[in-house]
């Protein structure tokens, strides 16, 4: 969908990375760390500093204690994290419980694994089913992979429902294998590790990363904390899959979690809230069906009172309203079945939309949004002159 956004010169609501800059902090770290000639592997299982780094973190935010030698390793963002983390604990023929829609990785990396996905519907704005992910567990579980806050419902997992999820992993002795890469841009509830509830350290797998609280989706250092014995199958495959991550970028990393304060999380949050609050408007206008994120930088959307417009009577696809929107419209998104097992049914008349870009992308993004409200006749499309203020045109 990016490569349909620059060919339309359209604004790119579909890919997940910040427009805007990172810390500067963190930036002048790795430029010095460069300078300073920290250019070559680090430990496979991350630098120092940054274990040390996050040590500390994980205990000042949530007050888990994790020994930065033996329970902390530094991989290739998150991803790298989660498909590290169930190639070293998943055996063929086991069953992971996945909550959909999910993050495209999760589906795929479990049958990389030579385990089998099993589903259990997490849509935004409603509470977990409970009968269904009991009805879910198996003899066979051996992990359920808990993303919250969630990509894409925006769902911020509550307390009660953390517990339940931790109660089946306690009693069929399974793990709860964690993506919180989001853990600090959230707008309702609160974050709270599963890893901090009665007896769950001992059987979680947490990961994380820099990506997305410090805007460097494109420096890849994420972390996996888990037990010892855990990390120690954990870091085997890290090493295999991609030896270690850049070494200056985690001495920056371990900068920015040293240095940045309580400030810096709370402004985070306060001004995705607001690029939030600015695009779910515009989207609620253009006459799209969706809710509120919790959490995260995306909403889901459906699309279904708008398909006629997009084909003049005929019922179309997500993919292909997508597509339309992207050469119509100028706002590209990201078809909702990328989010679901069955492309063919799920997810088919939803689009995902970002906001974590600047206000005038997003301002610029809601006129043209809010123009799909007054017709196919008269609605006003992109101009020229906006795309050349917001740096869509060379």
């Amino acid at each position: 969908m990016t490569r349909l956004a620059r060919e339309y010169q359209s604004i790119n609501l579909a890919q997940g990375f910040p427009n805007f800059a990172a810390p500067a902090v963190l930036k002048e770290a790795a430029a010095r760390a460069i300078h300073d000639n920290i250019n070559q592997y680090a430990i496979t299982w991350g630098a120092q500093r940054l274990r040390e780094a996050l040590a500390r973190k994980y205990e000042q935010w949530y007050g888990l204690t994790v020994s930065p030698e033996r329970e902390i390793t530094v991989t290739c963002g998150a991803t790298e994290g989660m498909i590290s983390s169930l190639l070293a604990v998943v055996n063929p023929g086991d069953e992971v419980v996945v909550f959909e829609p999910f993050y495209e990785n999760y589906g795929p990396d479990t049958i990389l694994a030579d385990a089998k996905p099993v589903y259990v519907p997490l849509q935004p704005g409603m509470p977990l089913d409970l009968d269904r992910l009991r009805a879910a567990w198996s003899p066979r579980t051996r992990a359920v992979i808990v993303n919250t806050p969630s990509n894409p419902s925006g769902r911020v997992l509550s307390r009660p429902e953390l517990e339940a999820i931790a109660e089946l992993c306690r009693r069929s002795n399974a793990l709860a294998i964690t993506d919180e890469i989001y853990e600090h841009i959230r707008f309702d509830g609160e974050h709270i590790p599963i890893a901090t509830l009665p007896d769950m350290q001992n059987r979680t797998i947490t990961i994380s990363g820099a990506s997305k609280t410090f805007s460097v989706t494109g420096w890849r250092i994420g972390w996996i904390l888990a037990p010892a014995a855990l990390t120690d199958a954990i870091r085997k495959v890290h090493d295999f899959l991609t030896v270690g991550a850049p070494a200056p970028l985690q001495e920056a990393v371990a900068v920015g979690l040293d240095v940045l304060d309580v400030n810096f999380y709370r402004q985070l949050a306060r001004e995705y809230r607001d690029r939030r609050d600015l695009l779910y408007s515009a989207l609620i206008d253009a006459g799209f069906r969706c809710t509120p994120p919790e959490g995260a930088y995306y909403i889901l959307s459906d699309f279904s009172a708008l398909a006629p417009l997009a084909a003049q009577g005929a019922l179309v696809s997500d993919t292909e309203f997508s597509i339309w929107l992207s050469r119509e419209v100028g706002v590209t998104p990201v078809p909702g079945s990328s989010f679901f097992r069955d492309r063919g049914e799920g997810g088919a008349s939803l689009v995902r939309f970002v906001f974590c870009k600047t206000d005038d992308v997003l301002l610029e993004a809601a006129r043209r949004l809010r123009g799909l409200s007054s017709g196919p006749s008269n609605r006003p499309l992109r101009s020229a002159e906006a795309a050349t203020r917001i740096g869509l045109q060379s």
